[in-house]
C-alpha cells in the first residue's frame, strides 16, 4: 500500500518537470498533451483494477500494478530522463 501511494507522489511531480521544461512560447500546448495522458492513465487505471480485481478477486494485483507503475516512473526520471533543463525554441525568423 506504501508503495502505491508513493507512487502516486511520484506521479504528481510531473506536473513539477512540465512547468520547468516546458518551452515558455509552448507552455500551453506542453500542460495540454500532459494533461491529456494524465486524463488517460486516469481512464485506464481503473479499467486494469477492475479487472484484476475482477480475475482474482484481490486488490494484491492492483497494488502490485500500482507499485510497478511507480519503479517504472523512478527509473525513467534516473535513466531515461536524466538532465531536467528547459527547453528552448529558436526563433523563425
Amino acid at each position: 500500500m506504501s508503495l502505491a501511494f508513493f507512487g502516486k507522489g511520484i506521479g504528481s511531480l510531473g506536473w513539477a518537470v512540465v512547468a520547468d521544461t516546458s518551452p515558455k512560447e509552448a507552455i500551453g500546448l506542453s500542460g495540454s498533451i500532459f494533461n491529456m495522458f494524465g486524463n488517460v492513465a486516469g481512464i485506464v487505471t481503473p479499467i486494469v483494477i477492475g479487472y484484476l480485481v475482477a480475475q482474482t478477486g484481490s486488490f494484491n494485483g492492483a497494488l502490485a500494478f500500482a507499485g510497478v507503475n511507480a519503479l517504472i516512473t523512478v527509473f525513467s526520471y534516473l535513466v531515461i530522463v536524466k538532465d531536467i533543463r528547459r527547453v528552448e525554441l529558436k526563433s523563425a525568423a
